[in-house]
């Protein structure tokens, strides 16, 4: 190991009580380790490939992609919903229906993280799968506001988390070295769900109807989904069953309280311009079939933000990738999207933000696991995104707020994105440097 990343390992076991560091340069064990595993037997046991590594990262890619590329796509019901079902109400009220789909999401994370703690993936994912669905078929012949919000900003929200959590949760188990690469890959599924469905349901509510166009797509979830709750596997044989279902010695952990706060300010702005972008192209111009494809096209850059620079990660360093592409999803909000006027620069700004967005999705995962004990994973990620879900259900509704207050003006609403996620970029560079303060080092 290189003596800079020796180095690494004695700063961080004196800042961190987060348990096993695991990255692929800088290890660091916990002073009150509940398992105390040494370090070359966490080593040994990840084995960072075979059969059941790779066919958990495929079943994680599936349930992703029909499960929070729907979560990306709620945009297109935003306007649809606006202009058909619910046109007798603003914006911003509608918006509380993906607002709450968001924070029901987030929310269940610690619930169902302690629960694939302690069972694993499979018992979550069957109940996960059949919550989804029903909440898409009750989406599907939903008419009434409150309607929307049960079926469709809570039964389809619990679905997803119960589908998400445990997968990513699985593959952080089979792999150390390439864990970001793995776990890219399978978070490209969301990403590439929100450029599909988007297209689907354009295509689709004038040819078929809303009602079956969610049929459709609920049955679509029921077959990715069950090849997930068949691939989708965890390497650990014990279960955490006496564990506590909150913990607060977590948060003794300064690197992972800075990237908890990090994260609140983050993802307070990730979603608003997923939830605008439709609207704020058909008030610059632009027809409403074509701003369809603009929210496509952001998703579409997420692919590619969550494959290359978890790539990148796995070499330079997780928190190294991630905190800059954190800033530049924030610079580039304030730079290009306040400007953006034109359907050419609208698009460019979508494809941006979705890749510097993308790889703050793809990267925040593996950055916790890397501060954390191997059978803490799972509650680790769920308490990170319990805590976000405050933010992202707040995110969209304050938006809707401003766009009304400020008489249609989108201005104050991209200066709130962008500064929150810049700011929250500030403190994952803290946590980053209470890790390592040399720029040099593998974080």
């Amino acid at each position: 190991m290189p003596t800079a990343d020796l180095d690494v390992e004695k700063r961080s076991t004196k800042e961190s009580v987060a348990g096993v560091i695991s990255n692929s340069s800088a290890t660091a064990v916990n002073d009150l380790p509940s398992h105390a595993p040494s370090v070359a037997d966490v080593d040994s046991t990840f084995p960072d490939g075979g059969a059941a590594a790779w066919l958990t990262v495929l079943g994680a890619f599936l349930a992703l992609f029909c499960s929070f590329g729907q979560l990306n796509s709620f945009g297109t019901f935003q306007t649809w919903y606006a202009e058909h079902q619910l046109n007798h109400l603003p914006p911003s009220t509608i918006a509380w229906i993906g607002s709450l789909q968001l924070w029901v999401f987030f929310f269940s994370g610690g619930f169902f993280g302690r629960l694939f703690d302690a069972y694993g993936p499979r018992r979550i994912l069957i109940p996960g799968t059949l919550i989804l669905v029903f909440g898409t078929m009750m989406t599907s012949i939903a008419t009434k506001y409150y309607q929307y919000i049960l079926a469709q900003g809570v039964l389809v929200a619990v679905g997803i988390g119960a589908v998400f959590y445990p997968s990513l949760a699985a593959i952080s188990t089979h792999f150390k070295k390439y864990r970001s690469t793995a776990l890219g890959i399978a978070v490209a599924g969301s990403g590439a769900g929100g450029v599909v469905y988007p297209i689907m349901y354009q295509q689709l509510f004038n040819k078929v109807g809303f009602a079956w166009t969610v049929r459709i797509s609920g049955f679509i979830s029921l077959a990715l989904c069950g090849v997930a709750v068949v691939t989708v596997t965890s390497r650990l044989a014990t279960s955490q069953h006496d564990a506590p279902w909150f913990d607060p010695r977590l948060f003794r952990d300064a690197p992972f309280r800075l990237v908890v706060v990090g994260s609140v300010l983050f993802s307070f702005g990730l979603f608003i311009p997923f939830f605008y972008i439709v609207d704020y192209s058909t008030d610059n111009g632009i027809s409403s079939q074509t701003a369809f494809y603009v929210l496509s096209v952001m998703n579409a850059g997420g692919i590619l933000g969550r494959l290359a620079p978890a790539f990148l990660a796995d070499v330079f360093g997780r928190f190294n990738i991630m905190i800059p592409c954190a800033f530049l999803a924030g610079l580039f909000t304030l730079v290009l999207w306040t400007f953006a006027r034109s359907l050419v620069a609208i698009m460019v700004f979508a494809v941006v933000y979705g890749f510097f967005s993308g790889a703050f999705n793809a990267l925040v995962i593996p950055c916790i696991v890397q501060i954390s004990d191997v059978h803490e994973y799972g509650t680790r990620i769920g308490v990170l995104y319990s805590i976000v879900s405050f933010p992202a259900l707040c995110g969209g509704p304050v938006a809707g707020a401003m766009l009304k207050a400020e008489g249609g003006s989108y201005v104050g609403m991209i200066m709130l994105a962008g500064a929150t996620m810049i700011a929250g970029s500030l403190f994952m560079l803290w946590a980053r440097l209470l890790l390592s303060t040399r720029v040099r080092d593998r974080v």
